[in-house]
C-alpha cells in the first residue's frame, strides 16, 4: 500500500473528529446557554410572583388585625391583579 495515502487517510480522519468534537462542545455551548437564559427567566418570573403573593398576604393580615372577632367584617382585600393564582383556582 501506498504510505501517503494511509498517512493522508489518517489526517482526513483525524480532522474529522475534531471538527465533530468541536461541533458537539459548541452545541452543547449553545444548549447551556439556552437553557441557563430558561431557567433565568422563570426565576425572574417566579420572584415577581413571589412578591405579588407576599403583599397580597400581608394585606390580608393587615385586615385581619384591624378587623376583630367581635368587629363586623367587611370583604377582605382582593389580591393584587398580576398576581396569578391559576395553579391554586380548579
Amino acid at each position: 500500500m501506498d504510505v501517503g495515502a494511509l498517512v493522508g487517510g489518517a489526517v482526513a480522519l483525524l480532522v474529522g473528529l475534531l471538527s465533530w468534537t468541536q461541533s458537539r462542545a459548541t452545541n452543547r455551548r449553545s444548549d447551556f446557554m439556552a437553557i441557563t437564559e430558561r431557567l433565568d427567566r422563570e426565576v425572574k418570573e417566579e420572584r415577581t410572583q413571589r412578591k405579588l403573593l407576599t403583599r397580597a398576604y400581608l394585606d390580608l393580615h393587615r385586615w385581619a388585625r384591624r378587623v376583630g372577632p367581635d368587629t363586623p367584617a367587611g370583604p377582605a382585600p382582593e389580591p393584587p391583579v398580576e398576581l396569578d393564582l391559576t395553579p391554586w383556582q380548579s
